[in-house]
């Protein structure tokens, strides 16, 4: 397996990762967000969303579960706090947006661990002493 750390200062930098992370990954299809409240998850979503062109405000689902943007490809941006086992994944049709030609970005994914497809990139995002600085690892079987 392959692991990468890469340190960012600031939201810029964190985005910049994510979009090179898509731009190096034709290939890319699902990508676990692992960090605590406030790691920047939602911000790595946004440089992924710039990287496929998608010009609209990229949030967090916290409440909706999912949200979609439509770009050169689908960004689907999923956060699975609230829910509490994979059976509640499944039943959003989980296994649907996995067969479409998208990049799903899931948030809180240890809620589907056991359904995520083995070529899953995992991200894990944690923030440092300096306000904006993120120790961002990525790892990936390739």
């Amino acid at each position: 397996m392959n692991s990468d750390e890469i340190i960012s200062n600031s939201p810029e930098e964190t985005q910049a990762i994510a979009k090179s992370l898509v731009e190096s990954r034709p290939d890319l299809c699902t990508i676990a967000l692992h960090g605590e409240l406030g790691a920047g998850k939602t911000c790595f979503v946004q440089g992924l969303a710039a990287a496929l062109d998608i010009n609209e405000p990229i949030t967090s689902p916290t409440f909706t579960i999912i949200n979609e943007y439509d770009g050169t490809r689908k960004l689907q941006h999923m956060d699975l706090y609230r829910l509490s086992s994979p059976d509640e994944v499944l039943a959003l049709g989980f296994e649907d947006y996995l067969s479409e030609n998208s990049i799903i970005a899931i948030e809180w994914p240890d809620r589907a661990e056991e359904l995520l497809p083995a070529e899953t990139v995992h991200v894990y995002l944690k923030a440092m002493d300096q306000p904006d600085c993120r120790s961002i690892t990525i790892r990936s079987k390739k």
